[in-house]
């Protein structure tokens, strides 16, 4: 039986980072869980270490008498009415400026990706002011529509540099068979294109979950309160359980963490799409 090879001295090292380097990641994380396991008293003797007695009382505490399940409700209707609205508009545009041919298309996609370097809080003023005037403030249709602007600049260019490798055979290939724009769209470009599209999916999700300042400015009414804001209040009512606390945190994150598992052999491959041709 052949001796295994030992790893070089260089891989060893690389490997050694990259493992402290996990481990200084996932510390805050490791840290909110086991924290949200304890008791108050316990954590006031043992912030740092696991938890003697594990105990689940702070999540019933969480689910059932603080308002979180109806925070994650209101926020997951605004992930997902952003992200579908701005990938629909964001697949429409790029492959028009990919594939087809139109005066002033190199203008439009200057623009599109010059808008991703504007700041959120610029068009605060504007923007209130206009849904002030059309009666927007505090629905569900004005906070998607502002976010799904926002979110939209970078789903454009991500998709359009992957649309431009596509190899042009496909596409003359489709035009032959009488297929047009929107049919190659469908049935051929946008199957191809399941990693950036993945990407732009957990990326654009985890933008408008996190997001403070749109949802506290244009969401007013309490009933509509997202999860972001609504951890604001959770902590100010709740600010001196610290394990209680933490168990919010570890409901506010988990649908993210998921959506990042289930999609993280894509996602690598979407922000890398476009880049090598």
């Amino acid at each position: 039986m052949a001796a295994l090879a030992r790893p070089r001295p260089d891989q060893a090292l690389k490997h050694a980072i990259l493992i402290a380097a996990t481990l200084i990641a996932l510390a805050p994380t490791i840290f909110m869980i086991l924290t949200s396991l304890k008791t108050s008293e316990e954590y006031t003797f043992n912030k740092v270490g696991p938890p003697e007695n594990p105990v689940l009382e702070h999540f019933h505490t969480v689910l059932f008498d603080s308002g979180f399940i109806g925070w994650m409700v209101n926020s997951t209707i605004l992930v997902v009415g952003a992200v579908a609205l701005s990938t629909v508009v964001s697949c429409l545009g790029a492959y028009a400026i990919a594939r087809m041919k139109f005066a002033g298309r190199g203008m439009l996609f200057a623009v599109s990706t010059a808008l991703m370097a504007v700041p959120p809080v610029v068009m605060i003023v504007p923007l209130f002011v206009l849904y002030t005037q059309l009666s927007l403030i505090s629905t569900y249709q004005g906070a998607i529509l502002i976010y799904a602007g926002l979110i939209t600049p970078f789903s454009v260019y991500l998709l359009t540099s992957f649309f431009r490798t596509l190899p042009q055979e496909i596409f003359e290939s489709a035009r032959i068979d009488g297929a047009g724009d929107l049919l190659i769209l469908w049935k051929i470009v946008l199957p191809l294109s399941l990693p950036p599209l993945l990407t732009l999916v957990v990326v654009n999700a985890l933008y408008v979950w996190n997001d403070l300042l749109i949802a506290i400015i244009f969401l007013q009414d309490d009933a509509k309160r997202t999860l972001m804001a609504g951890i604001n209040v959770f902590q100010g009512r709740y600010g001196d359980q610290i394990p209680l606390t933490m168990a919010g945190m570890v409901f506010a994150s988990a649908p993210m963490i998921i959506l990042y598992v289930a999609f993280q052999r894509y996602f690598i491959q979407g922000l890398m799409a476009g880049s090598i041709k």
